[in-house]
């Protein structure tokens, strides 16, 4: 994951996973047959085990609008306690590993479940744009909290905020759910 995000997929070789993984280059030789492969591996992991622990953390939680909130403010925390980990989302974010990972999961059901329950003023043909504009606007909040330039908490809350208020929220309900206390990041049993 550190390689990639320092160096993108095309600058990664045997010989910088050997040094970086301590082995030698003919192991990773007989074990990595094809590197691309292993980024593709690399970020779906990544975006399976983001989703899952998002997933886990809204136990008690029906709201898709509240649920999005926690989402992307914890995607955007996330990169800020570890910025390796944010650095490799933000780069390669929009890869198509990332992005199905997004389009089967949570978040799509949740823009459903607000459309049918009337919570959000969209139609179901705006969901995979919705998706989209979702990953979006989460990687480009990600950006300026790496840079330094900007507070997750702040960036975090205004991203959450318009989001909402896309999908038909009132600025005032909004405003209040992108701001609500967010849960720890739940840990996923990988045994």
């Amino acid at each position: 994951m550190r390689l990639f995000a320092e160096r993108g997929v095309t600058r990664v070789g045997i010989s910088e996973l050997a040094a970086a993984s301590g082995m030698a280059r003919g192991t990773i030789y007989s074990h990595v047959p094809d590197i691309d492969m292993l980024f593709e591996e690399v970020a779906a992991g990544l975006a399976h085990e983001m989703t899952e622990r998002i997933v886990a953390g809204f136990a008690g939680i029906d709201d898709p609008a509240r649920r999005m909130a926690i989402g992307m403010r914890l995607y955007i925390r996330r990169a800020h306690e570890e910025p390796v980990w944010g650095r490799f989302i933000s780069r390669f974010g929009f890869s198509d590993v990332l992005l199905r990972e997004v389009l089967t999961s949570a978040p799509t059901a949740d823009f459903l479940a607000g459309i049918e329950s009337g919570r959000y003023s969209i139609g179901r043909d705006l969901v995979q744009a919705m998706v989209g504009l979702l990953v979006g606007g989460t990687l480009a909040a990600m950006l300026p909290v790496l840079e330094g330039h900007r507070t997750w908490r702040d960036i975090g809350s205004e991203a959450a905020e318009l989001m909402l208020r896309t999908v038909g929220l009132s600025p005032q309900e909004a405003r209040t759910l992108a701001r609500c206390e967010l849960p720890a990041l739940a840990e996923v049993n990988r045994g």
